[in-house]
């Protein structure tokens, strides 16, 4: 079953005619994922990697029926691209783009309030489903089908995670990036998986910065009935107070924000906390009791 990116999905790509775009929509056409067209304004009624180009979304939903899009847009126009796809009422909407003013990003957050489209990122590697397909960058040839759900802020972190769980398998990979004001969460991943039959256990992680370590952990406390195992590590141990890290919510502000504090949370959760990047994998198999 897996979730957001299933055999039901058909993907555009928006930017699809850029550098990028042409890039990562090939790999993601490698990698047998449904992507039925692509959006680039002004080049609409041409093809491009053999599907069709639209001048907009809706256009594109009228005539392929796609539900899903992923955006490699320039962080000037990325929040456009997103509210454009919302407008059209897509169900999944994963943005790439690193960069965009968090001005832009909280007007797309009023926005998407309420509507029907669930927003991954931005400035994530996106989403995979072993064996279904891709949206974004994650390299598809290290992710192997199975009932592992991995939720990311850190886009190697998940590369890593998926290595380590190799013989386990993957159900689906999330990256939900390090922006400070991003769409899904930590919150709402576990929440997918945690409801989703083919997924066994999870692999949560986190950064310093931001609280949503500390809410993800507040979730997994209150589950109730069909508890799965978890396996956690938090990077930026290390880091030195108040250091920005590789993504914008990567800033330690509080004493809520440290790796230390998350790992606690986590573990007072029933997480099993890996304490190196290595023994993520470890962590995994403990939790799961294999």
């Amino acid at each position: 079953m897996a979730v957001l990116l299933t055999k039901g999905s058909k993907v555009i790509c928006q930017g699809f005619t850029g550098a990028q775009g042409t890039f990562h929509s090939e790999r993601a056409i490698e990698y047998n994922t449904n992507i039925v067209g692509g959006v680039t304004p002004e080049k609409g009624g041409t093809k491009h990697l053999g599907v069709p180009v639209f001048n907009t979304v809706e256009e594109a939903k009228k005539i392929t029926g796609c539900n899903a899009s992923g955006v490699f847009v320039p962080p000037p126009f990325a929040a456009d691209a997103i509210l454009e796809a919302v407008e059209a009422e897509l169900e999944l909407v994963v943005c790439i783009t690193d960069g965009i003013p968090t001005s832009d990003m909280q007007r797309v957050r009023r926005e998407i309030k309420g509507s029907k489209t669930r927003l991954v990122g931005p400035n994530c590697p996106g989403v995979l489903t072993p064996g279904v397909g891709k949206i974004g960058i994650i390299p598809g040839h290290i992710c192997k089908p199975g009932r592992i759900g991995v939720v990311s802020r850190s886009g190697t972190l998940s590369y890593e995670s998926a290595v380590q769980t190799a013989e386990l398998g993957q159900s689906t990979i999330i990256g939900i990036g390090g922006d400070p004001v991003n769409g899904t969460n930590f919150v709402d991943a576990l929440e997918l998986f945690l409801d989703d039959p083919e997924t066994d256990g999870i692999v949560l992680i986190g950064e310093i910065g931001g609280t949503a370590e500390i809410d993800g952990a507040n979730f997994i406390k209150s589950w109730k009935n069909n508890k799965k195992p978890v396996a956690a590590f938090v990077a930026g141990a290390a880091a030195p107070k108040g250091r920005k890290l590789g993504h914008a919510g990567a800033i330690v502000n509080s004493g809520d924000e440290t790796a230390d504090a998350k790992k606690d949370a986590l573990r007072s959760a029933g997480v099993e906390v890996a304490d190196t990047i290595t023994r993520i994998g470890d962590a995994m198999r403990k939790a799961m009791g294999v």
